[in-house]
């Protein structure tokens, strides 16, 4: 089984130049280069920009819905290498409500789980198709407040990957910590990101 090192790309205005800063984590098979392309479609000109690579490109081996064990230690060093590239970028300067995050899919979930275990103040969570991880959702994972930070989270119905059923228990978790949440299904969209819901994040990104 595989842990992450810390390997990650950068785009956009140098941290340590930047009010604001991003992270942006890639699905399985795919790579942070790749979800960094998403920049030409999204409201980022005064941002930095940071995408962890995934060793192997997956954050875990199997499904988010497995039993958390089955996902380690890949899982555990996949949160430990945002929270690294969180400490950076605070390091850098950049207040942690102005640091944003945005995933796809297997990140999405990633994005998800680390910002919920984390709750606090950021500039914006922006999730493409996810839910929090686990066979079952242990509540008490999930501690902190929000204050009312801007989440998006969207996904097909049906998606191959992610029941909407999780992405509502999701939903409703966030909520507790005081997420201020959008939720957006849409009916038969394959697995993917639509240009509207480049739109709708684009609404949280110039907040």
């Amino acid at each position: 089984m595989y842990r992450h090192t810390k390997q990650v790309v950068s785009a956009g205005i140098p941290a340590e130049q930047a009010k604001k800063a991003i992270i942006m984590l890639h699905g399985r098979g795919a790579s942070a280069s790749g979800i960094i392309s998403l920049k030409d479609h999204l409201d980022l000109q005064d941002f930095a920009i940071v995408g962890p690579q995934a060793t192997e490109h997956s954050w875990y081996p199997y499904s988010f819905m497995a039993p958390v064990e089955n996902n380690q230690p890949a899982l555990d060093s996949a949160l430990e290498v945002i929270s690294d590239t969180v400490d950076d970028l605070k390091q850098q300067g950049i207040a942690q409500e102005n640091i944003y995050f945005l995933g796809f899919s297997q990140g999405a979930c990633l994005t998800l789980e680390y910002t919920t275990r984390n709750a606090g103040k950021y500039g914006g969570i922006i999730a493409f198709t996810g839910g929090l991880i686990g066979e079952k959702l242990v509540n008490e994972n999930y501690q902190g407040n929000f204050d009312n930070t801007p989440v998006l989270i969207t996904t097909g119905d049906p998606d191959p990957h992610v029941p909407v059923s999780r992405v509502n228990e999701s939903v409703d978790v966030l909520k507790i910590l005081n997420a201020d949440v959008t939720l957006k299904i849409y009916k038969g969209r394959p697995h993917t990101i639509t240009g509207e819901e480049l739109e709708v994040a684009n609404a949280i990104l110039k907040r």
